[in-house]
């Protein structure tokens, strides 16, 4: 078996190794095992999950493995990651676990875990964890009838949540008088986020918020907007808001319906946090995907930028080893650590809006604080995952396209951590340059691993 724990989690097909009922019973009697040694309390769990068909199979499977160590578990039902991560924290519990394969289509599924703190758990837990399922020690460890554990469901963990969310947007603004459109993406934001966008006083439409198990993140969502642009050009809204599947991405469109990036979200931000000296050490933290042009706005601005590796888990070692509150990927997985301990959408979503009302301007002007480099990426679906070194035609390749570019540009080629693709990425001085040599990259890509 290979490793369980990716960059996010473990993930896979629902029903198909790792992710069967059998593996996940396991994973949740180790990790309750991992979990008990911490305190000498009655144990607790919080469990909750998106809105996929195999979630009720998992949720189970999970919660059945945690009561048979002794552990009792909270079931919150479908609820976005990081309101887990809340709820794990506020409620004090030993871990909080979510069923879920975030942006991801309804057939994978996925497990994370928080600790106790909210943050993610530490790699070396992990790894016990991932050895305890991998060996079989955890089948010999079992506790007696009488400390078995029980279950229930927290009716108003939503609630909560909703009022921890609220109370990230300032006092002293309001919504009132805009009009802003969601995409729920059919996930875990449907119920939650037009709660909390019109109670803060904006007009709202949502779309996207029927989930039937089958359609999250189908066409819809952070990573296909192009129906909340064409709804916020309809209605002439203000700005839209998309979720993907778990609620811990969201990107924007702006008042004309143009999507906006996530380093454009986080150009903005950092500025506005600028301006009111709460940049904490005038830094902000980036993955190796972020455009080239979010480091020349950040420059441009007077604003350090820390460049970590591809996954959230990175960016949030950097901001804590480096002192940051603002830190986040492209892909609008945002992380707001003078609010919270993970990215959140809709956290995410409520600090633009904010810096919004204190300009005064449309987010189309706010986004000018940046220019895009021209990029285009290409996932190439792969049969396996050799080191990308060691793939002497690839290697080629990348060198002749550096060479072409004369410093004009970069070049990332990597795996995705979570699906059986490699991403190849090209930025470059101009559209027609960027576009050609991605596209021979990836031919390239595909003719030795594909």
């Amino acid at each position: 078996m290979g490793k369980l724990f990716g960059t996010d989690g473990v993930r896979g097909v629902a029903n198909i190794a790792p992710m069967t009922a059998e593996m996940i019973l396991e994973i949740g009697r180790a990790t309750a095992y991992v979990c008990k040694r911490h305190h000498a309390h009655r144990h607790r769990v919080v469990i909750g999950k998106d809105t996929r068909l195999s979630c009720y199979m998992l949720e189970s499977a999970l919660t059945a493995g945690f009561c048979s160590m002794g552990v009792d578990v909270f079931l919150v039902g479908p609820m976005p990651t990081p309101g887990i991560a809340y709820i794990t924290r506020s409620m004090r519990a030993d871990a909080g676990l979510v069923i879920s394969a975030s942006h991801n289509p309804y057939q994978d599924n996925g497990i994370k875990i928080f600790s106790r703190t909210g943050f993610k758990l530490p790699d070396a837990e992990e790894d016990e964890i991932e050895e305890l399922v991998t060996t079989g020690q955890i089948r010999d460890i079992r506790p007696t009838a009488r400390e078995i554990g029980r279950a229930k469901r927290i009716e108003d963990a939503i609630g909560r949540y909703i009022v921890f969310c609220k109370n990230t947007f300032p006092e002293n603004l309001s919504l009132e008088g805009m009009k802003i459109m969601l995409d729920c993406a059919n996930g875990a934001t449907y119920k939650v986020a037009p709660i909390i966008f019109s109670e803060l006083g904006a007009e709202i439409s949502a779309i996207n918020t029927e989930p039937n198990g089958l359609n999250i993140n189908d066409n819809c969502g952070s990573q296909h907007p192009a129906g909340l642009q064409d709804l916020v050009r309809q209605n002439g809204a203000d700005l839209g808001l998309a979720f993907d599947g778990d609620g811990d991405r969201m990107i924007p469109v702006d008042e004309k319906g143009e999507v906006i990036t996530g380093d454009h979200v986080m150009a903005i931000c950092a500025r506005s946090l600028k301006e009111q000296d709460k940049l904490k050490n005038n830094l902000v933290i980036s993955t190796v995907m972020s455009n080239f042009g979010f480091g020349l706005a950040l420059r441009d601005m007077g604003i350090e930028q820390g460049v970590s590796k591809v996954g959230d888990r990175y960016v949030l070692e950097m901001m804590q080893a480096r002192g940051a509150v603002l830190g986040g990927e492209e892909s609008g997985h945002i992380i707001f650590l003078d609010h919270h301990t993970t990215g959140d959408g809709i956290i995410s979503a409520l600090q633009l809006l904010a810096a919004m009302r204190r300009s005064g301007r449309t987010l189309s002007e706010l986004a000018k604080v940046m220019k895009l480099s021209p990029q285009k990426m290409i996932n190439v679906e792969v049969k396996s995952k050799p080191p990308l070194e060691k793939v002497e035609e690839i290697q080629k390749a990348i060198i002749a396209a550096e060479a072409a570019l004369k410093g004009k540009g970069r070049i990332l080629v990597r795996y995705s951590g979570t699906q059986a693709m490699c991403r190849v990425m090209v930025e470059g001085p101009s559209e027609e340059m960027t576009e050609r040599l991605c596209n021979s990259l990836a031919e390239v890509v595909r003719a030795a691993i594909g």
